[in-house]
């Protein structure tokens, strides 16, 4: 497709975006936003240092190319360079939304679906203030290099978020439900499950009684579980991180004990959802990599710069949040595999601690803190009262080996108004998630 220039290694991807955003504030119409654009980065590499170039003509891509190759230096051994062997040869088309595209899917049927939820918000006289939300995104992508690389592929998703205002007798809470899904059809029956949080939610707005500060037992539900692992531990495998760090290095020895036993922590990028990655901005296919196995450091996350730099293997995890930018090294679906008890179990070992159901946010890559929205007291094994809760935290190597147990089923769960951030690059759509877990000697305040 391109010609490209002799004695230099060089790739282009090229994206084809779709978007769409409707919002409603208090049922009336704020936004109803379709847009679609083009555009192409462009890479050459010589051995020595990068070019880069990225625009919205793609017509002009071999100007581009062209023109960068004109500031590298010609180098007959580039396909000898240890960075380039690392990139991949893939090939193919890999269009995985052809049959429920949801390029086929009108504005007002969008708009349609959006309203059909509105009967639940006008007969809750507890909510003030809601803000009804529709957003997807289709993307396809091509990627070729001249090692070979021949690539097409495709990914999206489609999601309703609700933020809503609760005021029970002065009381108030601030609460969400959202729901990502790569199929449009998906979206069309969630009522029941909207209309439960929110009675759900009134009740706690109604009863909840501030938490007595200290030390607890707590159960981590699954979004508290994947905000945890993304933030405190994800971050930390992101091997550019590492890259001329000794200190880190040493911190981080592959099969070095880090955790107890039954925690094991999986990247991976063919999970269908945000973090649905079948090839990275590189070429390289999507892998499933193991952070930590069986409490054993296993793992970290790589582009194939980072690979060459450490010495081990690419993972499918160099991203670019769109064309404007270079890859990084970014995680895909991140989690904590499944363990052997129930949920019911974990609750029922517990004389007095908390389960913290819903967070607002989490941080933290040392010392890590999360903000939970929905907590409540557990007594003699048994979920109690609700609680407020301003901030729970931790050592996040301290935390690893803390985990007394892990329920045998898991959630990944997606956040479809944000992502994750990283350098300049914000917001990346992502997954994380994982089963409950129970962590000793959490600090709450």
């Amino acid at each position: 497709m391109y010609i490209f220039p002799e004695n230099l290694y060089t790739d282009v991807r090229l994206e084809e975006v779709s978007i769409s955003e409707i919002t409603y504030e208090n049922k009336e119409l704020r936004q109803n936003l379709k847009r679609n654009h083009k555009g192409g980065f462009i890479r050459i590499f010589d051995g020595e240092r990068w070019y880069y170039s990225s625009t919205t003509d793609i017509d002009n891509i071999q100007e581009e190319i062209d023109n960068l190759a004109l500031m590298a230096k010609k180098n007959e051994k580039i396909n000898e360079n240890p960075v380039v062997k690392k990139f991949e040869i893939n090939t193919g088309e890999f269009l995985y939304f052809q049959d429920n595209d949801i390029l086929n899917i009108s504005q007002e049927e969008k708009l349609t679906l959006l309203k059909s939820y509105f009967p639940i918000i006008s007969k809750t006289e507890e909510i003030k203030m809601c803000r009804a939300i529709y957003v997807d995104s289709k993307i396809t992508k091509q990627f070729f290099s001249s090692k070979g690389a021949d690539l097409i592929f495709d990914y999206q998703t489609c999601a309703i978020a609700f933020r809503y205002s609760i005021n029970v007798d002065g009381k108030t809470l601030d609460s969400k439900y959202d729901k990502t899904t790569t199929d449009f059809d998906e979206l069309k029956l969630l009522h029941e499950k909207l209309k439960n949080k929110i009675d759900k939610d009134i009740i706690y707005t109604k009863d909840a009684k501030p938490v007595k500060p200290g030390k607890y037992t707590v159960i981590f539900s699954p979004i508290a579980t994947g905000v945890f692992t993304h933030e405190s531990f994800g971050h930390k495998s992101e091997a550019d991180f590492m890259v001329g760090d000794e200190t880190m290095m040493r911190e981080w020895t592959i099969g070095k004990k880090v955790g107890v036993d039954n925690l094991s922590i999986v990247d991976r990028g063919d999970i269908l959802g945000c973090g649905f990655v079948p090839f990275d901005d590189e070429g390289t296919k999507y892998n499933e990599t193991y952070l930590i196995k069986d409490g054993i450091l296993s793992g970290r996350l790589h582009s194939s710069l980072t690979a060459e730099s450490l010495k081990e293997n690419v993972t499918g995890n160099a991203r670019a949040m769109n064309f404007e930018f270079e890859p990084i090294v970014r995680m895909t679906t991140t989690y904590i595999e499944a363990g052997d008890k129930t949920k019911e179990e974990l609750i029922s070992e517990v004389e007095e601690g908390i389960l913290v159901e819903d967070i607002r946010h989490g941080a933290g890559m040392s010392t890590f803190t999360i903000a939970p929205s929905i907590s409540y007291m557990i007594r003699d094994g048994k979920i109690a009262e609700p609680v407020n809760i301003a901030v729970i935290s931790g050592n996040v190597m301290e935390t690893l080996y803390e985990i007394d147990g892990i329920s045998n089923e898991i959630e990944i769960v997606f956040f479809p108004l944000s992502g994750c951030g990283k350098m300049e690059q914000f917001p990346l759509p992502v997954g994380m998630g994982g089963p409950y877990i129970r962590v000793k000697n959490i600090t709450v305040q």
